[in-house]
């Protein structure tokens, strides 16, 4: 395991580049660390990561330097475990609704005292190699604090019924902060299709608002981020664009 590489760019007063991966790719996840990314992200929610693949993804990224986060395909505290298992040092809940569900998802990521995550035998635990955790770590207790220290933990707001339910939310000490959902939002306002409704973006405003009120982090407080899909969508169709009738020769 490796220091979160998120919270040391933000230690040395920048936010932290990230690459978001939607598949498994660890030729895209070498060529980010080879331009000076921080760190990468996954979305289990919408991509496709089987547990093996999220092995290969946090291995390679923490060889090269970089943190894996991810949003989880659901909060359930077996299926965060089987990420953070893998390596990850950052989890997204998404559909977090109410203070018990943020508190159950900052449970299963932090391990005792602060939370309850359980204890495994994969590389997320350095392989429960006793000898490394009492020589780095000075033992399985001292592991479990620098893990928790290392680990974000976000809820996804994107639902009327959790900005109903924010300040029991953000009253929740293990959760690192919120981001949101906007298509997801808006539909839950009534308006479906349209992530760019202004009641939405005042409702986001407002959770944000709210949110760094309470001392936690909001939206893309601690990094920026790109990914494959917005530079094919972006610079790469510019580029096809500006050559689609080169003449030969």
């Amino acid at each position: 395991m490796i220091e979160n590489s998120v919270l040391k760019a933000n230690r040395e007063g920048r936010k932290a580049t990230v690459f978001a991966l939607a598949f498994p790719a660890l030729y895209l996840v070498e060529m980010a660390a080879h331009v000076g990314f921080d760190a990468i992200s996954i979305d289990g929610e919408h991509g496709a990561f089987p547990e093996d693949a999220i092995d290969d993804i946090c291995r390679v990224s923490n060889a090269l330097g970089m943190s894996v986060s991810a949003r989880v395909p659901d909060s359930a505290p077996y299926q965060v475990n089987l990420y953070l298992d893998r390596g990850i040092q950052g989890v997204t809940g998404p559909h977090i609704n109410s203070g018990a569900e943020a508190q159950a998802l900052a449970d299963a990521c932090l391990f005792p005292v602060e939370g309850r995550r359980s204890w495994g035998g994969g590389r997320g635990t350095e392989f429960n190699d006793q000898t490394v955790l009492d020589e780095k770590y000075g033992g399985k207790l001292g592991f479990a604090k620098w893990s928790n220290d290392n680990m974000i933990v976000v809820a996804q707001i994107e639902d009327k019924k959790a900005w109903d339910n924010l300040d029991d939310i953000l009253a929740v000490p293990g959760l690192t902060g919120v981001t949101g959902g906007p298509h997801d939002f808006a539909q839950s306002l009534g308006h479906p299709g349209q992530p760019d409704h202004p009641d939405r973006i005042a409702a986001t405003l407002d959770v944000e608002t709210r949110a760094r009120a309470a001392g936690k982090i909001a939206g893309g407080d601690l990094s920026t981020g790109t990914g494959i899909a917005e530079l094919m969508l972006g610079e790469a169709r510019a580029f096809v664009a500006a050559h689609r009738n080169d003449k030969l020769g």
